[in-house]
């Protein structure tokens, strides 16, 4: 996809750090939107006269919604500029939310999420690509470390946020809470983000935007199947084989048409590539936690949902503490290392939640979700800084687009695997086990998965980014 869009305006660092916040707020309450409903299920169900179940149209189609319009946000951004699509993506999920909060039944709500979801899938890679644009090189760590914080701390929030406003006041909050921040966040849009003029000229890949969209559809839709009570059976397997199958198609046809929805090129960029293949392990382990902590402290010791959330909070303070320090590590050690040694720390903390029981004192299961936390928050960093670090302006919106697509198939497809595992924990573990046996099975199945994304690291030039990292380290 070729585009011509004016050159970003030059900002102040104090202007680059103002896009860089509000991107990364605009994100959270993206993130924070996939993942607070769940704990106010009964509550909503309860107000629109339908079982608990039902709800799940709901929750998918959220989900599934940005699966589908994410590969396009890249030539929606070239064709009418980046702010105004930006801002306008704002605006949109602003007023899905308003309408989500007054939706009076089910089906109401379930089109005005998936209303939210267009907004979304236009919001977060759009505005990822805003900061790429007007960020330099040497500044690019620090702002790729506020935009990863909202993936880290929306999973660990979300859930006591739901079920708090679902306990002491009321499900719609949950979306009233989105109106003051989407209205500021939209008046701030058009006043810090510079402007580009779009290409008008750019041709839509309607081919490449139905296969790819029906691929993720289908690939979310089975994540979303396995991560529920029941085992899914045939319809999961059979949407797998049809969304891999699409998969296949789609790429073909991206490589062979004059003018391709998404260019991968950016594929043949090794420091691009390592965080498609193997960070996609990654961020599907990262994912499969938070999934299974709160269900293991609940099933498998007894504890309640307000004891099971707090205790993650553990994992958010790990993110925090880890932010001061990741510029100078990567500067010291560089992105190969960091990448594998921090990767295969990553591995050992999940692997370690296999061994906590109820009798371990809390503050020794803190100390390993703080370190799971550190670790999370370093390699998320490190594999989204990199992953642009060579790539050209002019190929930027293609390669963010694919990046976006990519990482919301990993986060959906980690919900699967977590469940998978737990099942296959249950299936191994013995008779008369702990009923915390199958989660132990469960976490090192998910360390494994997470191990074997650290291989691609390996294979990573040992100067790989050193340019970003070296001069980030002289701007700090």
């Amino acid at each position: 996809m070729n585009a011509t869009h004016d050159a970003p305006e030059t900002l102040t660092q104090a202007g680059m750090t103002s896009v860089a916040l509000l991107v990364a707020g605009t994100f959270f309450m993206e993130n924070l939107d996939g993942t607070v409903i769940t704990p106010a299920i009964p509550q909503m169900a309860a107000s629109f006269a339908v079982p608990p179940v039902a709800l799940n149209t709901g929750v998918s189609a959220y989900m599934l919604t940005l699966g589908i319009f994410i590969p396009v946000s890249g030539w929606i951004a070239d064709r009418f500029g980046a702010r105004k699509v930006f801002a306008s993506a704002i605006a949109l999920f602003t007023l899905a939310s308003l309408l989500c909060a007054l939706a009076p039944t089910l089906s109401t709500f379930v089109l005005t999420r998936i209303l939210q979801g267009i907004g979304g899938a236009m919001m977060v890679p759009v505005g990822r690509l805003v900061v790429l644009r007007v960020t330099p090189k040497e500044r690019l760590i620090h702002a790729i470390a506020m935009l990863t914080w909202p993936a880290l701390v929306a999973p660990v929030l979300g859930p006591p946020l739901g079920g708090w406003l679902s306990e002491h006041a009321n499900w719609r909050w949950i979306f009233w809470l989105n109106l003051p921040l989407g209205v500021v966040a939209c008046g701030l849009a058009w006043i810090l983000v510079p402007r580009a003029r779009g290409n008008r000229a750019l041709r839509f890949d309607w081919t490449g935007f139905v296969l790819s969209g029906a691929a993720l559809f289908c690939l979310l839709y089975v994540a979303e199947l396995l991560g529920r009570a029941h085992i899914a059976g045939f319809e999961a397997l059979a949407l797998a084989v049809v969304g891999v199958a699409l998969l296949v198609s789609v790429a073909r046809h991206l490589k062979r048409t004059p003018h391709p929805m998404v260019d991968l090129a950016s594929l043949d960029v090794p420091t691009f590539a390592v965080t498609i293949w193997g960070g996609s392990l990654f961020r599907m382990g990262v994912s499969a936690v938070p999934f299974l902590l709160p269900l293991m402290f609940q099933i498998g010791f007894g504890y309640d949902a307000f004891k099971a959330g707090a205790l993650l909070m553990a994992v958010f303070a790990g993110n925090l503490a880890m932010k001061p320090m990741t510029t100078s590590i990567l500067k010291r050690f560089g992105f190969r290392r960091v990448l594998i040694v921090n990767g295969l720390l990553n591995a050992a903390t999940i692997a370690a939640c296999a061994t906590v029981g109820a009798t371990m004192p809390l503050a020794l299961v803190c100390v390993i979700l703080f370190l799971s936390g550190m670790t999370r928050s370093m390699q998320f960093t490190a594999l989204n800084t990199v992953a642009f670090a060579d790539i050209e302006q002019t190929a930027m919106a293609a390669a963010n687009t694919l990046f976006s697509a990519a990482f919301q198939l990993a986060m959906g497809l980690g919900i699967a695997l977590a469940a998978i595992a737990w099942r296959v924990g249950g299936l191994v573990a013995t008779a008369g086990a702990s009923p915390a046996a199958p989660f132990r099975v469960a976490f090192l199945i998910v360390a494994g998965a997470a191990l074997i994304g650290v291989w691609d690291s390996v294979r990573l030039n040992p100067r790989a980014g050193e340019h970003v990292a070296r001069r980030a380290g002289k701007k700090a």
